[in-house]
């Protein structure tokens, strides 16, 4: 049945995301309302349901909506998310507002697709990061309990927005003017200020803001979204969270241990029949630039561990505008 859908926070990097996969997956929809700031209100976009005038979310009457994407920030989403949902849409919320709350499902399609059933008119999208890393932990996780896991990702600067994509830019055009300095010393400031050093030509070992123990909120959405989507609360999670001077695609090297011993045969079976995910062979090492704008969550370096037997490494890298936030955000949509 066709559906009276919302955008809210349409004109950013993932709301435009958004609006392609609806596009792309053709997705019953009756009427198309998008929503943003003041800035981008009176915008009209061409859709495939007619051309749209984007509302200004402050003041916009929710009324009538059943079902409301929203990518607009965490303050956002816990202004204007329940009153959304006490209109009568289902919200589903990328943000990080409602995803430790006991009474919103945290779902990754594909995943745990069951646990949607629960919602009670707010539905939580999982952080990119942690999205793409369930599709590799989530399958070997069902067959043989994930009991601990350590892992480093490797975070694309869209995962800051359309910012990061620009200052990432700026950067490499700033920087790269003399190549020899940033061999030798000597380089010069860029001049952005959106992360803590310059990203350009460099890795930073420091991926969101730092909170309690000196880890970052990233580190600890990676430790508390594996367990609440595995349902597994007791699940030890070692995070590291680092950026890279990559423009679209994270990816994440993960080393877990389960209740049993785990073969790599089969894991490699186990990641094959996943849906929503390619297993690559050794031979051929998936990147973020083959994840680029496409669906699936692509894994490779499958391999066992060398310092403890019995243990399974590997590789996992994806598009985190689409399956790590947009992709995923519809594909709940069409769950319910």
């Amino acid at each position: 049945m066709a559906k009276r859908t919302a955008i809210v926070g349409a004109t950013g990097a993932v709301g435009t995301t958004m609006l392609s996969i609806l596009e792309e997956r053709d997705f019953s929809i009756s009427e198309l309302r998008m929503l943003a700031s003041s800035r981008s209100a009176g915008r009209v976009i061409p859709t495939k349901w007619g051309d749209v005038t984007v509302e200004d979310l402050a003041t916009a009457d929710p009324t009538g909506i059943e079902v409301a994407l929203f990518s607009a920030g965490g303050g956002r989403s816990r202004e204007f998310a329940p009153k959304f949902a006490a209109a009568g849409a289902v919200v589903i919320d990328n943000s990080s507002a409602f995803r430790q709350d006991d009474d919103v499902p945290l779902v990754v399609a594909q995943v745990n697709d069951h646990a949607i059933k629960d919602h009670q008119g707010i539905v939580a999208n999982p952080n990119c990061t942690t999205m793409v890393l369930m599709m590799g932990a989530g399958p070997l996780h069902r067959a043989a309990g994930l009991k601990s896991m350590t892992a480093t990702s490797y975070q694309s600067v869209s995962g800051t927005g359309q910012t990061g994509i620009e200052v990432l830019t700026h950067e490499i055009d700033v920087l790269g003017k003399d190549k020899e300095l940033l061999a030798k010393g000597g380089w010069s400031e860029p001049g952005s200020d959106v992360y803590s050093r310059p990203i350009g030509y460099n890795v930073l070992a420091h991926a969101g803001g730092f909170t309690e123990q000196g880890y970052t909120d990233e580190e600890w959405k990676l430790v508390n979204e594996t367990r609440k989507i595995l349902e597994a609360p007791d699940i030890k999670v070692e995070p590291f969270c680092v950026r890279v001077p990559v423009m679209v695609g994270h990816g994440i090297a993960a080393t877990m241990f389960f209740d049993r011993p785990v073969s790599v045969d089969e894991a490699k079976e186990l990641l094959a029949a996943a849906p929503g995910a390619q297993l690559w062979d050794d031979s051929k090492v998936p990147t973020p630039l083959d994840s680029a704008g496409i669906d699936d969550v692509l894994i490779g370096r499958v391999r066992p561990t060398v310092g403890t037997e019995g243990g399974i490494s590997l590789w996992t890298v994806g598009d985190n505008l689409r399956k790590g936030a947009a992709l995923n955000a519809v594909q709940l949509a069409e769950l319910l």
